[in-house]
């Protein structure tokens, strides 16, 4: 069997990567596509971030509680809802952890 410690040491592994830079999360990415001035239907925003349709309308029930006030608006024939950030939380100082209690 090999240690697991001395696998992580061993010369050029990863020394001559170069720095990537920040990934987007994909709250940011929700965000950013709810943003838009159309917004972004359930279906386009699963697609793109990989999730199933309840798994998006449970983040964005999410962002409803984190403070982002959505709308979401039919555009009629027959065309699917369409939602999007008409307001964005003010910093109340509160943590993104959940269950995370305020200590003030």
């Amino acid at each position: 069997m090999t240690d697991k410690s001395t696998r992580s040491s061993e010369p050029g592994r990863g020394a001559n990567r170069a720095p990537t830079s920040r990934r987007t999360s994909k709250k940011d990415q929700l965000i950013r596509m709810l943003s838009a001035k159309a917004g972004a239907e359930i279906g386009a925003v699963s697609k793109k971030l990989g999730w199933q349709t309840h798994t998006t309308r449970a983040a964005l029930s999410g962002l409803r509680k984190a403070g982002f006030e959505l709308v979401g608006e039919t555009p009629g024939d027959g065309k699917p809802r369409r939602y999007r950030i008409v307001a964005r939380p003010a910093d109340t100082g509160k943590t993104d952890v959940p269950g995370a209690t305020d200590a003030r």
